[in-house]
C-alpha cells in the first residue's frame, strides 16, 4: 500500500502555537486569537484576515459579562 502522507516538516501536524514560525512573541490580532480559541490551538487563520468577526466575538463576550453582572446585581438586591 502506497500513501502520500509524507510531511517533510514534523511541526506541520502540531499545534500552531508550538511551531517555531509562530512562537516569536509577535502580536496577534483578534481574529487569530479567536481562531486559536475555537480550534484549540490548531489553526490561526480560520476566521480570515478581516478584523470585524474577531471584534464581534470580543464585543459579544463583553456584552455577556456586563449583562450577567447587571442581572446578578439587580436580582441580588431585589429580594
Amino acid at each position: 500500500m502506497k500513501t502520500d502522507f509524507d510531511y517533510p516538516n514534523k511541526t506541520l501536524l502540531g499545534t500552531v502555537v508550538f511551531r517555531p514560525s509562530f512562537n516569536n512573541f509577535e502580536k496577534i490580532n483578534t481574529n487569530q486569537a479567536w481562531s486559536l480559541f475555537f480550534t484549540a490551538g490548531k489553526e490561526d487563520k480560520v476566521l480570515g484576515e478581516q478584523p470585524e468577526l474577531g471584534k464581534f466575538f470580543t464585543y459579544l463576550l463583553i456584552a455577556f459579562g456586563v449583562t450577567g453582572t447587571l442581572w446578578a446585581t439587580y436580582f441580588n438586591n431585589y429580594v
